[in-house]
């Protein structure tokens, strides 16, 4: 299975970002979709897993929840917008992944690409950094990955400077 994930769109779709997806089986989106147009989209794509985020309105808000906890190739995810990373991450989710014991940890909300092993909590932390244009990072970023025989591999990362 290929997982397709990203995170503070903003209401902006990169034009690449139908292509990039286009082989994934899923996509998941960490919030701040940003309009109900972008989430329709993506929804239209693949099947969709969506938390909503800070800047994200009523409209989205009834669509999605502020975290949600989902199996898929008997993995547990837990995605949420807000979470932070090993070992920082907030006291909400923290207890999140005390509570739901997540094998992927999926959040957003800081625009800043990363992925990393929490051996502590045993998980793999996933922020895709931002698809959009808006925030103060340096470039648009989003990635995919497979999952084969119960574990995460093969991670590829879509990465172009913003221009604006």
């Amino acid at each position: 299975m290929k997982i397709g994930v990203l995170s503070d769109t903003h209401g902006f779709l990169h034009p690449q970002t139908a292509s990039f997806f286009a082989p994934c089986d899923q996509i998941w989106h960490a919030g701040d979709i940003g309009n109900i147009d972008v989430y329709t989209t993506l929804q239209s794509m693949k099947p969709l897993q969506a938390v909503y985020g800070n800047i994200d309105g009523k409209d989205i808000r009834l669509k999605t929840k502020e975290y949600i906890c989902f199996e898929v190739e008997h993995l547990k995810v837990l995605m949420m917008h807000i979470g932070g990373y090993p070992p920082k991450y907030n006291s909400h989710s923290i207890q999140l992944i005390k509570e739901y014991q997540p094998d992927i940890f999926v959040c957003g909300h800081s625009h800043i690409l990363k992925v990393l092993y929490d051996e502590k909590h045993n998980l793999l932390a996933i922020n895709p950094g931002a698809a959009g244009h808006y925030g103060f990072h340096q470039a648009i970023t989003f990635l995919r990955f497979d999952i084969l025989n119960g574990k995460p591999c093969n991670l590829e990362v879509f990465h172009e400077e913003k221009t604006s």
